[in-house]
């Protein structure tokens, strides 16, 4: 997996509404604020935030990527800067919300294998 495939399995994970597959792009100690300002220490906390959320207001949301960016920090660390538009989110009372910007920022690390993030920011833009 490189920096590239992490911005595609959060999209994907996000928009089927998995939990799991989410929280295995965290590092096992990784720190994670979802979009609706959950904190998440570690990989157990970041599936049940990603949970809650994909039982409410991200239950039938989908991911648009738009502009990104991968900036190197050494040859094990990257930080990922990717905007989303999310359409699909819905109310309290079950309304469709109008679409939102969204951005994701991680700071990446590989382990030989796989990037997973150790710090993930996910954020609604004005």
């Amino acid at each position: 997996m490189t920096p590239d495939d992490f911005t595609r399995a959060f999209a994907y994970g996000f928009c089927e509404q998995n939990a799991a597959s989410l929280a295995d792009l965290v590092a096992d100690d990784g720190t994670v604020q979802t979009l609706t300002g959950l904190w998440a220490e570690g990989r157990a906390e970041a599936e049940a935030a990603f949970t809650a959320e994909a039982a409410g207001i991200f239950s039938r949301a989908r991911l648009v990527t738009g502009k990104g960016s991968t900036l190197p920090l050494g040859p094990d660390i990257a930080l990922l800067r990717q905007r989303f538009v999310v359409s699909g989110a819905i109310s309290e009372t079950g309304e469709e919300l109008p679409r939102f910007g969204a951005m994701l920022v991680a700071v990446l690390q590989s382990d030989g294998l796989n990037w997973r993030a150790i710090t993930l920011s996910f954020t609604h833009l004005p």
